[in-house]
């Protein structure tokens, strides 16, 4: 009994942290030997004084205040835990954070409170430095995103532009070999196109610049666009494409929804040699799953955890494929702001699968017209070609533009501005075709200019508006616009051309 006597009497005293009892007055009944490292007093010089004496005197009024409150209702209790804005008043006049455990007792009827006081001043540097630290690569992280954003937007310019040229010698070079050379080039301008829209679409996701705008989203319809996209990948890979058709209708972003199959449908493709690619859609209890298989080379294991890391890309045998690595990392940021789960299993040697699972609230109880239905009211056009009415303010991108139309066998009349427009639309007659650029000046966009000629004629002008920025002006317009279809630059030109047959078909 004595020998443990002894050894709690060893253990108030020389205790790593600094202890101390004050009474239900506020007073100093007990001071270990540690205080005197930490506070520079004696522990007996302490004993019989408030304990205001060891607290900075700007904090004086509240600390009484608290210590009031506590003895009314006194339990135990950690301050400064949390590197709060708590200070200690060492025998020199310095000052020290502090981080304080109380735990109050009584003996008899009196109480007493005994506090176990840490130096938090190395703590709470370490802290400082790393909020400065999380600041400084918030800050980074932005402006990254904002430098990103900006050089995406202005190289889809010239890329728009060389993207025609090669279209338009494509129809012009007779020589099989500079055929070769140019589709060989055009192969190049793909892969950059695709690389600045994944540059432009991770900034944009980094910097928190996009909220979803939620509408009713029929599948297939989504579906039927992504078959027309990749068709044409899959055929020239000599891969089956299947594409299932649909009756569900979601709530949701869709050109958010669009961009997050389109780009595993792109990985897909990228990582399957041979055999097919599929994407199916089906109830899943109240919510809905969106599946996208392949027979591709598939993933290890041990990488599976990384594949939506940006800049990671899988190397398989050395069947590492052209890209950035952003496609899936794109995936990962559209679900988290759509509120999807996606997981994905993979096989070496048998393929990989994507599951989007899209929760109950997501589910509308709408469906879709069959595709069927739509494709019987479409008509065919004849063999006319419309008149277009080009209007880019970018002299490059205009030029080779009005050359690859005209090379299609449209008369072509150009403006160069929003003034320019407005004179050239004096002269429109039923059956021409508006192709305008968004983003003509700071005062003017090509849509608005498309709304205000048919506000005048009372007709609705069949419209094809190009936008560096696709996603952000299809999520700003509010109502559909009949008539009217939106492209993003670089814009593809089996695409121009598809649009513009479909408004005057």
């Amino acid at each position: 009994m004595e020998e443990l006597n002894e050894i709690t009497q060893h253990l108030l005293r020389f205790s790593p942290d600094a202890l101390i009892v004050i009474d239900d007055r506020g007073l100093i009944r007990f001071a270990n030997e540690t205080v005197a490292q930490l506070f520079g007093h004696r522990p007996e010089a302490l004993v019989g004084k408030s304990v205001d004496s060891l607290v900075p005197e700007r904090f004086r009024g509240r600390h009484g205040q608290h210590v009031g409150g506590f003895l009314n209702h006194p339990n135990n209790r950690e301050m400064g835990a949390r590197i709060a804005d708590l200070f200690a008043l060492r025998a020199d006049g310095s000052e020290f954070s502090a981080g304080i455990r109380l735990a109050p007792f009584r003996i008899g009827d009196r109480l007493f409170v005994a506090a176990a006081i840490r130096d938090m001043t190395e703590r709470r540097r370490i802290n400082e430095e790393l909020v400065a630290a999380r600041v400084e690569a918030d800050r980074a992280n932005r402006a990254k995103s904002r430098f990103l954003a900006t050089a995406s937007h202005d190289l889809r310019q010239p890329m728009q532009t060389i993207r025609l040229l090669n279209a338009a010698l494509l129809k012009t070079v007779p020589e099989e070999s500079s055929k070769y050379l140019l589709e060989q080039q055009g192969q190049a301008i793909e892969s950059m196109t695709r690389l600045l829209n994944a540059l432009l679409d991770i900034s944009r996701l980094e910097s928190g610049s996009i909220e979803p705008v939620k509408g009713d989203v029929r599948l297939t319809e989504v579906f039927e666009e992504l078959r027309s996209s990749f068709a044409s990948v899959a055929q020239t890979r000599g891969i089956q494409l299947h594409i299932d058709v649909s009756d569900i209708v979601l709530t949701t972003d869709r050109t958010l929804f669009q961009q997050l199959l389109e780009n595993l449908l792109g990985n897909a493709l990228k990582y399957t040699d041979a055999g097919r690619v599929g994407l199916t859609a089906g109830r899943d209890g109240e919510g809905v799953t969106i599946v996208v298989e392949d027979t591709g080379i598939g993933i290890p294991a041990d990488k599976l955890e990384r594949i939506f890391d940006e800049y990671y890309q899988v190397d398989t045998h050395g069947t590492k494929r052209m890209g950035v690595g952003l496609g899936l990392a794109i995936v990962k940021e559209v679900a988290r702001l759509l509120g999807f789960q996606v997981r994905v299993s993979s096989k070496v040697g048998e393929g990989t699968q994507a599951r989007i699972h899209i929760p109950s609230h997501s589910v509308s109880r709408g469906y879709a017209a069959s595709t069927e239905a739509r494709a019987a009211g479409t008509v065919s056009g004849g063999a006319h070609k419309p008149r277009l009415m080009l209007v880019e303010d970018n002299d490059g991108v205009r030029t080779a533009t009005a050359l690859f139309l005209r090379l299609e066998g449209h008369e072509t009349l150009c403006a160069a501005s929003a003034a320019e427009a407005e004179k050239l639309f004096e002269g429109i007659e039923p059956g021409d075709v508006v192709i305008a650029d968004y983003h003509l000046d700071v005062n003017h966009t090509g849509l608005e200019l498309l709304l205000r000629l048919r506000e005048r004629l009372g007709r609705d002008v069949p419209g094809v508006v190009l936008s560096g920025d696709l996603p952000s002006l299809l999520r700003s317009i509010r109502a559909p616009i009949p008539n009217c279809r939106f492209l993003g630059k670089p814009v593809d030109t089996n695409a121009l051309m598809a649009a513009i047959e479909e408004l005057t078909g």
